[in-house]
């Protein structure tokens, strides 16, 4: 099965799709360093770097299933206020239906934040695709029911040339603890008291040790208050750091590489060089073990 990655970010859908024994031989970004991540780490896909609402689809070869990323800023519930731009990134998802227009490809495999499904928007978008002859079917999957050890909530939908949407089989893996991705022997400490530490952030240590012994993971910020612990899977990476481990008396945030296995992706994956980069890429990112799990079921439903 030949497939297309939009919005291919890091890649994790193309990683993904290959797992699932798919040929990616296309895959486009706006963001020139993630392109070229993208090229380091699948070498055989034609790559292209532009905005795809401005794409010439008639470029692009021939596949059997699209598989898309539209921005998810505008609808996130961690945007903050709303912004003048989230309407320039929510417009991103019509891409996604002048690609389908064009080529009419067997599948399609869309990826965003649950609040996707809530855009004003969402039912004209849907309308289209439907337009096209395509059935429209949702499924709200959580990234720790992949094997990944993360709670990550993202809606995956599938689009099927059917009468009908169709409702994918999809397998419950075990969870996987937090546990397993951390490395207490590398790292950047400090101690937990060190001066300057803010009140809030020492009081959500003081919670974690009441819940949960000397180590155990704390949010920076989100719903968090005190700690979580390290036999759940950690909670979801997001593009700027988040969760720090607090080990008795020092504490570090999550290194890349621990953020690298909480997404699910192989530790050869290469990442940016700048750490800022990589958890940027890594926060965007598509867990690796959901896309290959999805496009299995997609394929045995199909």
């Amino acid at each position: 099965m030949r497939a297309i990655d939009l919005f291919a970010g890091l890649g994790g859908f193309s990683e993904g799709a290959e797992q699932a024994g798919c040929q990616v031989v296309w895959a486009a970004n706006h963001w020139p360093a993630a392109v070229q991540v993208h090229a380091n780490n699948h070498p055989v896909t034609a790559h292209v770097c532009q905005d795809l609402q401005q794409a010439d689809w008639t470029l692009v070869p021939a596949h059997d299933l699209l598989l898309a990323s539209p921005a998810c800023q505008g609808h996130t519930r961690a945007r903050g206020k709303e912004r003048p731009h989230h309407d320039a990134t929510r417009a991103t998802a019509w891409a996604v239906v002048s690609a389908l227009e064009c080529h009419r490809p067997a599948l399609g495999l869309i990826e965003n934040v649950p609040e996707f499904t809530r855009w004003q928007l969402f039912p004209a978008w849907c309308s289209a695709i439907n337009a096209l002859g395509y059935a429209i079917s949702p499924h709200l999957v959580d990234a720790a029911d992949h094997g990944v050890p993360q709670n990550r909530e993202r809606v995956l939908i599938a689009l099927t040339r059917s009468k009908h949407p169709i409702q994918l089989a999809l397998p419950r893996r075990e969870h996987v603890p937090a546990a397993s991705i951390i490395d207490f022997d590398a790292g950047r400490w400090s101690a937990v008291e060190k001066p300057g530490r803010s009140a809030a952030t020492l009081g959500r240590v003081q919670n974690g040790r009441r819940q949960h012994g000397d180590r155990f993971l704390t949010a920076f910020y989100g719903k968090e208050r005190g700690g979580r612990s390290l036999s759940r899977p950690v909670g979801t990476i997001t593009t700027r750091d988040r969760w720090a481990v607090v080990d008795g008396s020092r504490m570090r945030m999550l290194s890349v590489d621990e953020a690298r296995r909480a997404m699910g992706f192989r530790a050869t994956y290469q990442l940016p060089d700048r750490q800022r980069d990589a958890m940027h890429m890594l926060g965007n990112a598509v867990c690796p073990p959901v896309v290959r799990d999805v496009i299995e079921a997609l394929r045995a439903a199909a």
